[in-house]
């Protein structure tokens, strides 16, 4: 081997980290059970910091989101997809509770009420006199 080549070499090795070549873990592959479980238990809405301690023996959450990313939010689709499914065939059977939060939340209708306060005869409140009062708890 020649100097040039060893000298390549070595910066290489000191580039990836490792003083000798294979060392350090071997890179992360998850199985296709594990995106399953994070799948799943993302849409039962479980924190990625609890779902990280589920897959294999716990992975750090930044691993989890390298790995799981597409997982994390398909399982949260779908579930939101399934419950305002149910939700939605709830309305149109008539539920009337379903109907109201379903105009509330997505035809974005509101229960609204104006309060207005007034003088005498409707005129606009007059402040004549304002006072500050210190009690004093001895």
């Amino acid at each position: 081997m020649t100097q040039k080549t060893e000298k390549s070499s070595l910066e290489k090795k000191k580039q990836n980290g490792g003083a000798r070549e294979g060392a350090g873990r071997p890179a992360f592959e998850p199985t296709v059970a594990e995106r399953k479980q994070v799948e799943a238990l993302s849409g039962y809405g479980i924190p990625i910091e609890q779902i990280a301690v589920l897959v294999r023996d716990g992975i750090d959450a930044d691993t989890l989101r390298k790995y799981f990313i597409t997982e994390l939010q398909s399982g949260k689709a779908k579930a939101n997809a399934q419950v305002g499914k149910t939700l939605f065939n709830k309305v149109l059977a008539g539920d009337t509770t379903a109907a109201i939060w379903w105009s509330k939340t997505q035809m974005r209708w509101a229960e609204t009420q104006k309060h207005e306060l007034t003088g005498a005869d409707g005129q606009p409140l007059e402040f004549t006199k304002i006072e500050r009062v210190i009690i004093k708890n001895d």
